[in-house]
């Protein structure tokens, strides 16, 4: 256990690695217009590529808690830092879409499948139980929101100005900073023995994940039930349900295994009775749905800014401050809420918060942008985020004993990175879908556009429609051969789609808020400091 005197290394060590993780994903979704330009691709190209990152990390990070009990969380956590500096040094050089997927998506996701269990059984095992760990997991949070917070600004300025590249050459630095205050940081060693990796529960737990996500990733490409590749079908139908179901039950015979495996004794990849504890059950669904809205919206709302209003990366930064400023300091202060908020009640707010932000944000996607409107909304955006992401991690790593935090750490992460995935992915379905649906009906039903060209357009829609600017949209028409006269009612009616396309996704992310309520009714109803007063009694 960490001495009185020296807290403040070890918080500082572990909350850089949980700030270095999440910034890549911000930077990321702010460079989206850059990226897109830089290896000459389209934005769900780039959609892919930050899916692929969360899903990798979500479909190894059980592995990654087991390897840490089995290991030793400290050597894991340095272990992984170490892969995520290769990952990160081979994006900042990539060449390719293809070599920038190896280096970020792939192996930086599992570098940070690695580091992230470690990390949350690292702040367990250095910090007391009660308040000083509640403190510490609040900080943690608040870092993560600090990484979400420094993210969008950093990376906008640096790709405007400089290249993103250098937010990737950075973080090998950072990298090597954190490995020496490890120093610092005690391990957090197993009372029992160590477990031997369970290798086929392994394997289920990746494919399933990996499968669950692929299906809704690819709903964009496949559709829903209709096919728009005819030559890609199941039955006749899309592939897209028939895959999330073959990964469901995947996952359902990962529990057959565990529970198969508990049965004889030997070591499975996760004590499934964990699931069954309900304050943890809880705060899982609840990190899911933070994070599938948080990044569902992180998305969309660079996509609004950047290609329907022209705004490029550093200008984005600029208009996503108040959310990343709020959420850091909601999150810092969290931790003093905590002496008389219950965290039911924090996170409850947190969702209720939510709700309100996103339909307020909905209501300023316009033609032209109200800064005003527009700051008010991602401000409070930011307050609903920050009072979830300093109450959520204490609540899962409190459910369980000082030998299954590995596990905790390790579903926790899941949980997280697995919304994460599904957040872009399913929100930019929906997105994607509502752009197709709009313009369709915008186009189908304007009478300056010949039935010819609307009946050629609505084919080039049923075969996949991409989010691009204006000029892009211009120039395929005249590529095409649009007369001028033509080609503007067209714009007029994408440019309209492009606004409803926009406030459906966010509608989405509301209405998963919304929906999240319900699984809030297992968190702990007791303030910290009443808790805390009960268990020394």
């Amino acid at each position: 256990m960490t001495a009185s005197g020296s807290r403040t290394m070890p918080l500082l060590t572990l909350g850089a690695a949980q700030f270095l993780v999440v910034l890549d994903t911000s930077v990321m979704n702010v460079s989206i217009s850059q990226l897109v330009a830089d290896f000459d691709t389209d934005v769900t190209t780039i959609q892919r590529v930050i899916t692929v990152y969360t899903m990798v990390m979500a479909a190894f990070l059980l592995t990654g808690g087991t390897l840490g009990d089995a290991w030793g969380r400290r050597r894991t956590f340095a272990v992984g830092l170490c892969v995520y500096a290769v990952g990160s040094l081979l994006t900042a050089l990539a060449p390719t879409v293809a070599v920038l997927t190896l280096g970020w998506s792939i192996i930086e996701g599992l570098g940070g499948a690695l580091v992230l269990p470690a990390l949350a059984a690292l702040v367990g095992g250095n910090f007391a139980a009660g308040r000083e760990r509640t403190l510490a997991y609040g900080v943690v949070g608040a870092l993560a929101g600090a990484g979400i917070a420094v993210g969008p600004l950093l990376g906008g300025w640096v790709t405007t100005y400089l290249t993103w590249r250098l937010v990737f050459a950075g973080e090998v630095v950072v990298v090597l900073l954190i490995l020496l205050g490890l120093r610092w940081v005690a391990d957090a060693p197993l009372d029992g023995p160590r477990p031997r990796l369970d290798l086929v529960g392994a394997a289920l737990s990746v494919l399933g994940i990996a499968l669950v996500v692929l299906g809704v990733l690819q709903s964009t490409t496949w559709g829903w039930l209709r096919p728009r590749d005819p030559e890609v079908t199941v039955l006749g139908f899309a592939p897209t349900l028939f895959v999330i179901a073959a990964g469901l039950a995947v996952l359902a015979g990962l529990r057959a295994w565990v529970r198969h495996r508990e049965a004889i004794g030997r070591d499975p990849l996760l004590r499934w009775s964990l699931t069954a504890v309900p304050p943890l059950r809880a705060a899982l669904w609840c990190l899911l749905a933070q994070n599938l809205v948080l990044l569902g919206l992180f998305f969309s709302i660079p996509l609004y800014l950047q290609v329907v209003l022209g705004l490029d990366a550093f200008q984005t930064g600029l208009r996503l401050l108040p959310i990343s400023a709020t959420m850091l300091v909601t999150a810092l202060a969290a931790p003093r809420l905590a002496g008389f908020l219950a965290p039911r009640q924090a996170v409850r707010l947190g969702f209720g918060i939510l709700v309100v932000a996103i339909l307020w944000l909905l209501a300023t996607v316009e033609p032209e942008l109200d800064d005003a409107a527009f700051a008010g909304a991602t401000a409070l955006l930011g307050v609903g985020m920050g009072l979830l992401a300093a109450q959520l991690g204490n609540v899962a790593q409190s459910s369980v004993g000082e030998d299954d935090r590995g596990a905790a750490g390790g579903l926790q992460y899941t949980a997280q990175n697995l919304g994460s995935s599904l957040g872009t992915a399913f929100v930019g379905s929906v997105l994607i879908g509502a752009l197709g649906a709009a313009a369709s009906r915008g186009i189908g039903s304007d009478a300056r556009i010949s039935a010819d060209l609307a009946g050629q357009v609505g084919v080039a829609i049923s075969r996949g429609l991409d989010f691009v600017s204006l000029g892009q949209a211009q120039a395929a028409l005249a590529q095409a051969g649009v007369p001028p006269e033509q080609a503007a009612p067209v714009l007029e009616a994408y440019a309209d789609a492009q606004l409803q396309a926009l406030r459906a996704g966010m509608l989405a992310t509301a209405a998963i808020a919304a929906a999240s309520l319900l699984a809030t009714s297992a968190l702990p109803a007791t303030p910290a400091r009443q808790a805390s007063a009960a268990d020394t009694r």
